[in-house]
């Protein structure tokens, strides 16, 4: 008998819990799933964002800053495919103006020796000879610093002239030509000119004056490219911040801030990352497309040149969104989060136990630091977020180096702070978390 009214008491009960939760759902939900459906819609808009504001951003640094262009396209100058791409351009853009037939006969008689040793030195026919004889004298030009100094002058003289080009509205060094960006190469030749004549092939001195371009980039949708470029150096400094306002409203308007955070925080490292896939893919497409007069190896190496800002920036933001969403999940309820915690509460008090045994101690700091935990706490991370903001162009390894030395100075914190006289089992409410929660 009693066994049987308890039975119909626990279902009662079970009824009753049911009831006031079903009466619960009906008068929340409304509002809740609203919220939730605006929280999830902000998020996903910054998470599309992001991406986009990378690209934003590098255009914008590429176009804005003439220090940080000329630094981009300056190692160019010894890359060895693009010395060698070089070199064949100029090697036959003056093969083009050289007379081979007369070659001998136009040189005069105390010149002939010279360029007769020379061409018998190389073997093979005359205008293999003279070619490979041109060749060699552009890629001594081209190697020598001479052509890094060129190089680097013309790519600061031309930043203007570049972004005139790809507003449209270019002329002089750089110009959009054959749906290509193109480079004047005119000094080097004069240059290997100068070299030709000095080594005994006098006639090169007759050569006039010739401009013959280096493809930069060249792609048939150029146009296109031109037509959202301003877009995006318009919104380099704002689509970034517009992506992580979205993403931190959406944070702000869920009813679970911490989990959101934490998948948030992963999403927009997802997208970017899918990004940075998306550059791999499309550098093969690029090249693949390129016309067989262009050397895929130099334009490789361009392109690579080019995106390198971008790709630092796409890793750095994908560390950060790691570091971040980590550092939610430690400082949350869950079970992982609360031992990993503990871990570290333990590690902090068996380190003070053994430095108060040696005789160290921390005098009037320590109870200063403890009365003012949260304060040190949260100044730490407000001075590591500031340092990130003020970093000129933060790398993955300084967000890794950022979030290590934050660590660092909140393990020096709950040092200082750590009470060894108050009991320890692991669950002293007097000792906070060294994790903002």
């Amino acid at each position: 008998m009693q066994g049987d009214e308890n039975a119909g008491e626990l279902a009662a009960l079970r009824a009753r819990v049911a009831a006031l939760e079903s009466e619960a759902a009906q008068r929340t939900p409304p509002k809740h799933r609203m919220k939730s459906l605006l929280s999830a819609l902000l998020i996903i808009i910054g998470c599309v964002l992001a991406p986009l504001g990378i690209v934003a951003s590098w255009t914008s640094s590429i176009v804005g800053n003439t220090d940080r262009y000329v630094s981009t396209v300056a190692p160019l100058a010894s890359d060895p495919d693009v010395q060698a791409a070089a070199a064949n351009r100029v090697t036959a853009a003056l093969m083009e103006h050289l007379d081979l037939a007369t070659l001998l006969e136009d040189a005069a008689p105390e010149q002939r020796p010279l360029l007769q040793k020379a061409l018998g030195k190389l073997g093979g026919s005359l205008e293999s000879a003279v070619s490979s004889f041109v060749k060699e004298k552009a890629q001594d030009v081209i190697a020598s610093d001479q052509f890094e100094t060129i190089w680097t002058n013309a790519n600061r003289t031309i930043h203007t002239s570049l972004v005139k080009a790809l507003t449209g509205s270019g002329d002089g060094a750089v110009e959009i030509k054959n749906d290509a960006v193109t480079i004047d190469l005119a000094p080097v030749i004069e240059q290997v000119k100068q070299r030709l004549v000095d080594a005994g092939m006098g006639v090169a001195a007759r050569i006039p004056e010739i401009h013959t371009d280096f493809t930069v980039v060249q792609s048939n949708d150029i146009g296109r490219v031109k037509t959202g470029f301003r877009l995006l150096e318009i919104l380099g400094l704002w689509l970034p911040i517009i992506a992580v306002l979205l993403v931190a409203a959406g944070v702000l308007l869920s009813a679970h801030r911490r989990r959101i955070l934490v998948t948030a925080a992963l999403a927009v490292a997802f997208s970017v990352a899918v990004l940075g896939l998306g550059l791999t893919v499309f550098r093969t497409v690029y090249l693949n497309a390129l016309p067989d007069t262009v050397s895929q190896a130099a334009a490789g190496s361009v392109y690579d040149a080019m995106i390198r800002l971008l790709r630092t920036t796409i890793r750095m933001v994908v560390v950060l969104g790691i570091v971040i969403a980590l550092a939610a999940w430690l400082s949350g309820p869950g079970k992982y989060a609360t031992a990993a915690r503990q871990i570290w509460h333990s590690g902090i008090v068996a380190t003070r136990a053994t430095a108060d045994r040696l005789g160290l101690r921390t005098g009037p700091v320590g109870p200063f630091i403890r009365r003012h935990r949260a304060w040190f706490t949260w100044g730490l991370v407000a001075i590591a977020v500031i340092v990130y903001i003020l970093w000129s162009y933060p790398t993955g390894w300084v967000v890794v180096g950022l979030a290590l030395a934050l660590l660092f100075a909140l393990a020096v914190t709950d040092f200082l702070a750590e009470d060894t006289s108050a009991p320890v089992d692991g669950t002293d409410e007097k000792s906070p978390s060294p994790h903002p929660s």
